[in-house]
């Protein structure tokens, strides 16, 4: 069975209260790290149709801080699925009170494994990218994977085929 990222597409939508800040008034990093770990892992279980773990936060980006009474969207989805595991993309965004005109923050790549009711890896099914960006996430992916396992001793340098341009000079 091949899947589209939409198939797991998961929006969480709430607003920043008081107590979720910094003594600059916005929202605290570790906060937007947990709402961003939640909309993942539904999007990589709506996926997979199984349990899944957190395997690593490959990326983050703070680009603009959160101020308090921000409504704050984040939208998660599976760009790649490999055998058991998948790379979920997610953008962060506020909107306007006033214009409600949405402007995107943040952005994240989160890796998950799905898993049996042991803990063992399951095979997962396949993405099939519609978009423009679900295309280019897709691809990139890849190369992703290659360089975090790479950084991690998990793959040598020159079994990396995505990354060989960067290696071999």
């Amino acid at each position: 069975m091949v899947k589209t990222p939409h198939d797991s597409l998961t929006i969480l939508t709430d607003i920043v209260l008081p107590g979720e800040t910094n003594p600059l008034g916005n929202l605290f990093g570790g906060e937007l790290l947990a709402r961003m770990d939640r909309a993942c892992s539904i999007a990589a279980r709506r996926h997979s149709h199984r349990i899944v773990v957190t395997a690593s936060v490959n990326h983050v980006a703070f680009n603009k801080a959160i101020p308090v009474g921000s409504v704050v969207t984040v939208e998660a989805k599976v760009s790649r699925a490999f055998i058991s595991s998948m790379e979920v993309y997610v953008d962060v965004w506020i909107e306007d009170r006033e214009s409600q005109i949405r402007t995107k923050v943040n952005e994240g790549i989160y890796t998950f494994v799905a898993v049996d009711n042991t803990g063992t890896p399951v095979k997962i099914p396949q993405i099939k990218p519609e978009t423009e960006l679900e295309k280019q996430r897709f691809e990139g992916a890849l190369r992703r994977k290659q360089l975090s396992l790479i950084l991690s001793g998990k793959m040598k340098p020159q079994e990396a085929t995505e990354l060989k341009a960067l290696f071999n000079s």
